[in-house]
């Protein structure tokens, strides 16, 4: 089994039930939009409460946890296998955490700011 600093799950089965789940969630997201956007005709008020409805801003929360998860166990697969030196590699790793956050701290804002 790895253990690893960098690696978010536990173990390789770990990860895959992860990248299953967060894909699941995603896939489900989209279905969700996509039946709103052929139920209703649209308009600026329709869109704007089905938006700050409560179910909707909690969908959109955990999708946006579920690509950020789906993008580092992906990101850190492609730089594990091929970036080789290791101070490049854990840099790389800095940078992707660091924009992960920014993502999520933007996201936070537009579901929950206005």
């Amino acid at each position: 089994m790895v253990n690893n600093a960098s690696s978010l799950g536990r173990s390789g089965v770990h990860e895959w039930l992860l990248i299953r789940a967060s894909a699941i969630i995603i896939f489900f997201y989209i279905i969700y939009l996509l039946f709103f956007l052929l139920k209703a005709p649209l308009n600026y008020e329709i869109w704007r409460s089905f938006f700050m409805a409560s179910i909707t801003k909690i969908f959109t929360l955990l999708t946006l946890i579920a690509v950020l998860v789906h993008t580092w166990i992906g990101m850190w697969q492609v730089l594990t296998d091929y970036v080789k030196l290791l101070s490049l590699r854990l840099q790389l790793q800095l940078g992707i955490v660091i924009t992960l956050i920014v993502y999520f701290l933007y996201g936070m804002f537009i579901v929950f700011g206005a």
